[in-house]
Protein backbone atom coordinates (compact mmCIF):
# COMPACT_ATOMS: atom_id res chain seq x y z
CA UNK A 1 0.00 0.00 0.00
CA UNK A 2 2.63 2.75 0.91
CA UNK A 3 4.49 1.33 -2.41
CA UNK A 4 1.50 2.56 -4.59
CA UNK A 5 0.74 5.40 -2.71
CA UNK A 6 4.59 6.84 -3.01
CA UNK A 7 4.45 6.14 -6.75
CA UNK A 8 1.20 7.95 -7.40
CA UNK A 9 1.45 10.99 -5.31
CA UNK A 10 3.71 12.70 -8.21
CA UNK A 11 1.16 11.85 -10.62
CA UNK A 12 -1.28 14.50 -9.17
CA UNK A 13 -0.98 15.83 -5.91
CA UNK A 14 2.86 16.27 -5.27
CA UNK A 15 3.26 16.33 -9.24
CA UNK A 16 6.95 18.28 -9.84
CA UNK A 17 5.48 21.04 -12.23
CA UNK A 18 1.85 21.84 -11.54
CA UNK A 19 1.55 21.16 -7.81
CA UNK A 20 4.89 22.14 -6.59
CA UNK A 21 6.12 24.20 -9.35
CA UNK A 22 9.78 22.40 -10.17
CA UNK A 23 12.05 21.93 -12.70
CA UNK A 24 11.15 24.96 -14.29
CA UNK A 25 14.18 25.53 -16.60
CA UNK A 26 13.87 22.19 -18.80
CA UNK A 27 10.13 23.17 -18.28
CA UNK A 28 9.96 26.28 -20.26
CA UNK A 29 12.75 25.75 -22.21
CA UNK A 30 12.31 21.99 -23.98
CA UNK A 31 8.50 22.14 -24.27
CA UNK A 32 8.04 23.70 -28.07
CA UNK A 33 7.30 20.05 -28.93
CA UNK A 34 5.58 16.72 -27.60
CA UNK A 35 8.84 14.65 -28.55
CA UNK A 36 11.06 17.26 -26.89
CA UNK A 37 9.05 16.91 -23.41
CA UNK A 38 9.12 13.22 -24.12
CA UNK A 39 12.90 13.00 -24.66
CA UNK A 40 13.52 14.85 -21.90
CA UNK A 41 11.36 13.08 -19.12
CA UNK A 42 12.48 10.26 -19.69
CA UNK A 43 16.03 10.61 -19.16
CA UNK A 44 14.80 12.46 -15.72
CA UNK A 45 13.11 9.53 -14.84
CA UNK A 46 16.00 7.32 -15.39
CA UNK A 47 18.08 9.61 -12.96
CA UNK A 48 15.52 10.04 -10.57
CA UNK A 49 14.77 6.08 -10.76
CA UNK A 50 18.47 5.21 -10.61
CA UNK A 51 20.22 7.82 -8.08
CA UNK A 52 17.37 7.68 -5.60
CA UNK A 53 18.11 4.03 -5.41
CA UNK A 54 21.64 4.19 -4.87
CA UNK A 55 21.60 6.94 -2.38
CA UNK A 56 19.22 5.19 -0.29
CA UNK A 57 21.18 2.38 -0.13
CA UNK A 58 24.42 4.26 0.50
CA UNK A 59 22.38 6.89 3.13
CA UNK A 60 23.91 5.41 6.19
CA UNK A 61 27.54 5.29 5.12
CA UNK A 62 27.93 9.24 3.93
CA UNK A 63 29.07 11.28 6.47
CA UNK A 64 26.10 14.12 7.11
CA UNK A 65 28.77 17.09 6.03
CA UNK A 66 29.32 15.98 2.69
CA UNK A 67 26.18 14.26 1.69
CA UNK A 68 24.79 16.83 -0.53
CA UNK A 69 28.53 16.88 -2.72
CA UNK A 70 28.21 13.10 -2.80
CA UNK A 71 24.75 13.06 -4.04
CA UNK A 72 25.58 15.44 -6.93
CA UNK A 73 28.69 13.04 -8.30
CA UNK A 74 25.97 9.90 -7.83
CA UNK A 75 23.33 12.26 -9.95
CA UNK A 76 26.04 13.42 -12.62
CA UNK A 77 27.44 9.57 -13.03
CA UNK A 78 23.61 8.62 -14.07
CA UNK A 79 23.43 12.31 -15.88
CA UNK A 80 26.44 11.06 -18.04
CA UNK A 81 24.99 7.85 -19.11
CA UNK A 82 21.95 9.22 -20.51
CA UNK A 83 23.82 11.68 -22.19
CA UNK A 84 25.89 9.15 -23.64
CA UNK A 85 23.23 6.55 -24.62
CA UNK A 86 21.33 9.37 -26.21
CA UNK A 87 24.12 10.52 -28.09
CA UNK A 88 24.65 7.22 -29.19
CA UNK A 89 20.84 5.81 -29.98
CA UNK A 90 18.93 9.16 -30.65
CA UNK A 91 21.24 11.76 -32.11
CA UNK A 92 18.32 14.04 -33.59
CA UNK A 93 16.86 14.14 -29.93
CA UNK A 94 20.15 14.37 -27.81
CA UNK A 95 20.52 17.71 -30.60
CA UNK A 96 17.73 19.65 -29.96
CA UNK A 97 17.63 18.82 -26.24
CA UNK A 98 21.46 20.12 -25.95
CA UNK A 99 22.70 21.32 -22.72
CA UNK A 100 19.56 20.76 -21.17
CA UNK A 101 20.93 17.18 -20.91
CA UNK A 102 23.54 17.48 -18.55
CA UNK A 103 21.83 20.35 -17.02
CA UNK A 104 19.83 17.49 -15.43
CA UNK A 105 22.36 17.14 -12.50
CA UNK A 106 21.54 21.10 -11.40
CA UNK A 107 17.83 19.99 -11.33
CA UNK A 108 16.22 20.65 -8.36
CA UNK A 109 13.33 17.75 -8.52
CA UNK A 110 16.41 15.13 -8.67
CA UNK A 111 18.42 16.84 -5.80
CA UNK A 112 15.26 17.58 -4.02
CA UNK A 113 13.46 14.04 -3.87
CA UNK A 114 17.63 12.76 -3.07
CA UNK A 115 17.58 14.82 0.33
CA UNK A 116 14.24 14.83 0.65
CA UNK A 117 12.94 11.27 0.61
CA UNK A 118 15.56 9.16 -0.56
CA UNK A 119 18.26 9.97 2.11
CA UNK A 120 15.68 9.23 4.66
CA UNK A 121 13.77 5.62 2.84
CA UNK A 122 14.45 2.10 1.82
CA UNK A 123 15.35 1.70 -1.56
CA UNK A 124 12.33 -0.11 -2.81
CA UNK A 125 10.18 3.19 -1.56
CA UNK A 126 12.98 5.82 -2.51
CA UNK A 127 12.28 3.49 -6.95
CA UNK A 128 8.34 4.20 -6.24
CA UNK A 129 8.94 7.79 -5.05
CA UNK A 130 11.43 8.35 -7.92
CA UNK A 131 9.32 6.29 -10.66
CA UNK A 132 6.08 8.38 -9.38
CA UNK A 133 7.78 11.99 -9.55
CA UNK A 134 9.39 10.87 -13.12
CA UNK A 135 6.26 10.42 -14.78
CA UNK A 136 4.60 12.91 -13.18
CA UNK A 137 6.96 15.23 -14.57
CA UNK A 138 6.81 13.58 -17.99
CA UNK A 139 3.06 13.55 -18.27
CA UNK A 140 3.38 17.69 -17.57
CA UNK A 141 6.04 17.83 -20.39
CA UNK A 142 4.28 16.13 -22.76
CA UNK A 143 1.00 18.27 -22.32
CA UNK A 144 3.03 21.35 -22.24
CA UNK A 145 4.68 20.39 -25.84
CA UNK A 146 1.51 19.18 -27.06
CA UNK A 147 -0.25 22.23 -26.60
CA UNK A 148 2.55 24.33 -27.43
CA UNK A 149 3.28 22.39 -30.58
CA UNK A 150 -0.77 22.11 -31.78
CA UNK A 151 -0.81 25.72 -31.91
CA UNK A 152 2.79 26.79 -32.46
CA UNK A 153 2.93 24.59 -35.45
CA UNK A 154 0.10 22.68 -36.35
CA UNK A 155 1.60 19.54 -35.96
CA UNK A 156 2.16 16.69 -33.49
CA UNK A 157 5.44 14.78 -33.54
CA UNK A 158 5.68 11.63 -31.38
CA UNK A 159 9.28 10.22 -32.18
CA UNK A 160 11.68 11.56 -35.22
CA UNK A 161 9.31 11.09 -38.30
CA UNK A 162 6.39 9.47 -36.29
CA UNK A 163 3.76 11.88 -36.44
CA UNK A 164 0.69 14.23 -37.49
CA UNK A 165 0.13 17.08 -39.53
CA UNK A 166 -2.57 18.89 -38.24
CA UNK A 167 -2.99 21.62 -40.80
CA UNK A 168 -6.73 20.56 -41.93
CA UNK A 169 -7.63 20.84 -38.16
CA UNK A 170 -5.70 23.85 -37.15
CA UNK A 171 -6.07 27.10 -40.00
CA UNK A 172 -3.45 29.25 -38.56
CA UNK A 173 -0.27 28.29 -36.64
CA UNK A 174 0.46 30.83 -33.40
CA UNK A 175 4.01 31.09 -33.24
CA UNK A 176 4.09 32.80 -30.22
CA UNK A 177 3.45 29.72 -28.27
CA UNK A 178 6.83 27.81 -29.43
CA UNK A 179 8.63 30.77 -28.40
CA UNK A 180 9.76 31.52 -24.89
CA UNK A 181 7.10 33.83 -23.75
CA UNK A 182 4.75 31.24 -24.89
CA UNK A 183 6.20 28.74 -22.35
CA UNK A 184 5.12 31.72 -19.83
CA UNK A 185 1.87 31.42 -21.10
CA UNK A 186 0.61 27.52 -21.12
CA UNK A 187 2.45 27.08 -17.85
CA UNK A 188 0.35 29.97 -16.37
CA UNK A 189 -3.24 28.69 -18.02
CA UNK A 190 -2.23 24.84 -17.13
CA UNK A 191 -1.65 25.92 -13.53
CA UNK A 192 -4.50 27.81 -13.29
CA UNK A 193 -6.47 24.45 -14.58
CA UNK A 194 -4.94 22.53 -12.17
CA UNK A 195 -6.01 24.61 -9.25
CA UNK A 196 -9.33 25.21 -10.94
CA UNK A 197 -9.87 21.33 -10.91
CA UNK A 198 -8.24 21.05 -7.67
CA UNK A 199 -10.53 23.58 -5.72
CA UNK A 200 -13.33 21.73 -7.14
CA UNK A 201 -12.77 18.52 -5.99
CA UNK A 202 -11.68 20.30 -2.34
CA UNK A 203 -14.99 22.22 -2.23
CA UNK A 204 -16.96 18.48 -3.68
CA UNK A 205 -15.69 17.14 -0.43
CA UNK A 206 -16.50 19.61 1.49
CA UNK A 207 -12.26 20.75 2.43
CA UNK A 208 -11.07 23.90 1.95
CA UNK A 209 -7.76 23.55 -0.58
CA UNK A 210 -4.56 24.82 0.13
CA UNK A 211 -1.58 23.98 -2.50
CA UNK A 212 1.61 22.13 -0.68
CA UNK A 213 3.57 25.04 0.50
CA UNK A 214 5.72 23.06 2.96
CA UNK A 215 7.09 21.23 -0.59
CA UNK A 216 7.86 23.78 -2.93
CA UNK A 217 11.14 25.25 -3.31
CA UNK A 218 11.20 28.02 -0.76
CA UNK A 219 11.05 25.52 2.29
CA UNK A 220 13.87 23.27 0.56
CA UNK A 221 16.71 22.05 2.91
CA UNK A 222 19.18 22.72 0.78
CA UNK A 223 18.79 26.14 0.41
CA UNK A 224 18.31 26.64 3.95
CA UNK A 225 21.45 24.43 4.57
CA UNK A 226 23.78 27.50 5.09
CA UNK A 227 21.37 29.20 7.33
Amino acid sequence: MKFAKELIKGLWKENPIFRLVLGMCPTLAVTTSLENGLGMGIAATFVLVCSNMVISAVRNVIPSKVRIPCYIVIIASFVTMVDLLMNAFAHQLHAKLGIFIPLIVVNCIILGRAEAYASKNPIRLSMADGLGMGIGFTMALALLGTVREIIGSGTLTLWGSIGWNLGAYVDQSLIFMILPPGGFVTLGCLLALMNHIQSTIARRNKQVFEPPRAMDCRHCIICKWGE
